[in-house]
């Protein structure tokens, strides 16, 4: 009997954004997902257009005074994360993907955060609050960087 090649899946990728430019930033990363199975969050079902035939999943927008909704967009965020499963959490951030890193990290999943460009002058709040779980933090901003986070590596968007 031959030796088998086992099947190798592609990647589990967990991309996630809220919306209007965290969004817009998401779309273009597109290109490195390639290879891999990709599931997008983000807080409008209009934002199905930008993506024909990909997997979306809409979900609740919060702010940090909307408690209630804060905690139906984790419990949403959760169950997504158990039914996915993904290796990769990635996000443009806001709300959804600060709760997306936070809880991806429990199911083992790497982590990154990329702020948002229009942060120029001080990185995101959310950002702040994901840098502890993500594994890696980016800037867009050489002037934002920082020993401990985020890093810069070029204009990533």
């Amino acid at each position: 009997m031959p030796d088998r090649e086992p099947v190798r899946r592609a990647p589990r990728v967990l991309a996630v954004a809220s919306g209007g430019g965290h969004w817009v930033q998401l779309l273009r990363l597109r290109p490195a997902f390639e290879d891999c199975e990709v599931t997008y969050v983000t807080v409008s079902a209009a934002y199905r257009t930008d993506i024909p035939g990909e997997s979306l999943i809409v979900v609740n927008d919060a702010t940090r005074w909307q408690r209630f909704q804060m905690g139906v967009l984790a419990l949403r965020m959760l169950w997504i994360l158990v039914r996915i499963r993904p290796q990769l959490v990635i996000t443009t951030g806001a709300a959804p993907g600060y709760l997306a890193v936070r809880l991806g990290r429990l199911f083992g999943a790497r982590c990154v955060w990329i702020d948002s460009i229009a942060n120029v002058e001080e990185v995101s709040m959310s950002g702040r609050l994901a840098a502890r779980h993500a594994q890696l933090f980016l800037t867009q901003w050489p002037q934002l960087a920082r020993e401990e986070g985020p890093e810069y590596r070029g204009s990533v968007l």
